[in-house]
């Protein structure tokens, strides 16, 4: 009996370490400029899927390391895909002219060197790793901040007399969403007039995830002439 109690014991704080593991494998870091110390799971998301290209009031960049366990972890947890799933949906996006290949690098120090050095740079390394030099934002329920997943996306039309005289760059808009998730208004904040244009009639047919009330965001949508 006493053998049976000693092992149900055990099995019991196995299990709990194991619920435990992932939240514990990896941390989020940040340049140390980044105005925020904390983020939600959305805003993971949409920084790394590079659905947008700004967090806190501040232009970011996604950092990726390379395959193994803390990146493994990573990807199942915030972006639900692995490596490969990952590699395939930006070279969609290159291909497509919507993002870039972020920078990947092979280890924990590598990631952390190249964010420590760059403005708006945010990445992931294991939970025991040294990141002295750089920012650990406390990832977040969200629920609080008013946070939306994008379920439906639609590319915006590039006209190809602005793509043939190499006239680009990106256009950031407002958008307002309803409880229900389709969106009610979105206004050009920057870029140009006419690709702004553009992106809102693109971004009027985006479709996000139901809410407890109205939001609005803050979007960032790129426009390279070279793809």
């Amino acid at each position: 009996m006493k053998n049976l109690k000693t092992f149900l014991m055990l099995a019991g704080l196995t299990a709990v370490a194991w619920q435990r593991a992932p939240g514990q494998t990896f941390k989020v870091i940040a340049n140390k400029t980044m105005p925020a110390d904390e983020i939600s799971p959305g805003e993971l998301r949409s920084i790394f899927l590079e659905q947008t290209l700004r967090f806190a009031g501040t232009s970011v960049e996604p950092v990726i390391e390379g395959s193994g366990p803390t990146s493994d972890a990573f990807l199942r947890e915030y972006l639900g895909r692995d490596a490969d799933g990952l590699r395939m949906y930006y070279r969609t996006l290159v291909f497509n002219g919507r993002g870039s290949m972020p920078n990947t690098f092979g280890s924990d120090a590598e990631v952390v060197a190249y964010v420590a050095k760059t403005k708006g740079a945010i990445g992931y390394v294991s939970a025991s790793s040294n990141a002295d030099n750089v920012k650990t934002l406390a990832i977040t329920s969200g629920r609080n901040r008013g946070e939306r997943i994008l379920l439906t996306h639609a590319d915006p039309e590039y006209p190809e007399i602005l793509r043939k005289m190499h006239i680009g760059g990106t256009v950031r808009l407002r958008v307002t969403i309803s409880a229900k998730g389709n969106v009610e208004t979105a206004d050009l904040l920057g870029g140009n007039p006419i690709l702004g244009e553009n992106a809102i009639t693109a971004v009027k047919r985006w479709v996000y995830a139901a809410g407890s009330s109205q939001a609005t965001i803050e979007v960032s949508i790129p426009f390279d002439p070279e793809h």
